[in-house]
């Protein structure tokens, strides 16, 4: 950073003398003297007066965004009367505003909630030269926060209330479809901060809705085709003799609490793997799905190895209960699942594993 000139600096007497017992940040002899009123070009090394230095520094809009889903993991977008894309809720910091507070503002004024939103899910970069923005805004570029507005409940939601103008619907869409309902950057950054969201890992650095650090959910571009869908009833214990049974799956645990995730390459949907993915022990039934006239039942059991990947077109994940669930499109009954989980999770004596980002496994498998 170029140091700012100090006008006590002068050709002829030197830097100010400092205060009594005040250490100098440069020592003297290093300081190279000013020359007052000199061109920048004809002033020694990097100093700059306070109006080169600000005149030097870029400038760029800051924006605030909210990201919302619901309880079934459907994301909160908006209609404009300005534009035919959707939008978060949200929009431009005020001047001497902070972001989490404009998010805040943004909210109640756009859908007459109010809510407070400490929680940042991603900080994006955005170029001057973004497209789609018209040539005479004199788009300098922006800093964008984007929040975590967390899960709203139904009561919640039925409480929006929307402006006379501006704001004219609201919406709750798939992950998958926001490609297809937002600006191109838009729908990268939500994906982006809804990844960020599952992982755990703290909000992710952005450029143009791009991670600068990728974690295995971004790599693998999950959540950017429908997420897996089994809806229907719950039931605990094994599928009865006379039900047609489809799909089995397995909760396979490792030792620190983790399951098995298995994400395909070439689309970035995630599902459980098959019983058979790995040798077990403490295999017991969970329960089953009862869905499409069918049951699709659950083994829970822990890891002891995983042979080498038998199919390179998908990739093997450790990834909490939670954030599986979060991954899926279980409906209601994904709750009723989610406990039987951790029942078996504590019936095979293992920990309650902490958020953290979903972690690949080597192609060549492992033991423990």
């Amino acid at each position: 950073m170029p140091q700012l000139t100090d006008e006590d600096v002068t050709e002829d007497t030197g830097p100010a003398p400092a205060a009594p017992g005040a250490r100098a940040a440069v020592p003297p002899a290093a300081v190279p003297p000013a020359v007052p009123h000199a061109s920048p070009a004809e002033r020694p090394g990097t100093w700059m007066t306070p109006e080169e230095y600000g005149a030097s520094r870029a400038t760029l809009w800051t924006g605030a965004v909210v990201l919302v889903t619901d309880p079934d993991g459907r994301v909160l977008v908006q209609s404009v009367d300005y534009r035919p894309d959707r939008l978060l809720p949200g929009g431009a910091v005020d001047a001497g505003e902070a972001p989490a507070a404009a998010a805040a503002r943004e909210v109640y004024e756009e859908l007459g909630v109010e809510g407070r939103y400490p929680r940042g899910l991603a900080v994006d970069w955005i170029p001057a030269d973004a497209p789609g923005m018209p040539p005479g805004m004199g788009f300098p570029g922006e800093i964008l926060y984007v929040f975590d507005g967390g899960t709203w409940t139904r009561d919640r939601i039925e409480s929006v209330r929307l402006p006379a103008q501006e704001i004219t619907a609201v919406h709750f869409a798939e992950p998958a479809e926001l490609p297809a309902l937002m600006d191109a950057g838009d729908a990268r950054r939500a994906l982006s901060a809804l990844r960020a969201r599952i992982n755990g890992g703290g909000a992710a650095l952005l450029e143009d809705g791009r991670p600068t650090t990728p974690t295995a959910l971004d790599r693998l571009g999950v959540l950017r085709s429908p997420r897996g869908a089994l809806h229907g009833t719950w039931h605990p214990g094994p599928v009865p003799a006379h039900v047609t049974t489809r799909d089995p799956a397995g909760w396979l645990f490792a030792p620190d609490g983790r399951v098995l995730l298995l994400v395909a390459r070439a689309t970035g949907a995630a599902h459980l793997p098959p019983p058979t993915a790995g040798r077990t022990a403490g295999a017991l039934p969970l329960g089953y799905r009862y869905a499409d006239q069918g049951a699709h039942p659950r083994t829970a059991a822990r890891i002891v190895a995983l042979p080498p990947g038998p199919d390179p077109a998908y990739a093997r994940l450790l990834a909490t209960p939670e954030q599986v669930r979060e991954l899926s499109d279980w409906g209601p009954a994904g709750h009723e699942e989610l406990a039987a989980v951790h029942t078996a999770r504590a019936h095979l004596a293992l920990p309650a594993p902490p958020r953290t980002p979903p972690t690949e496994l080597p192609a060549e498998g492992c033991h423990w």
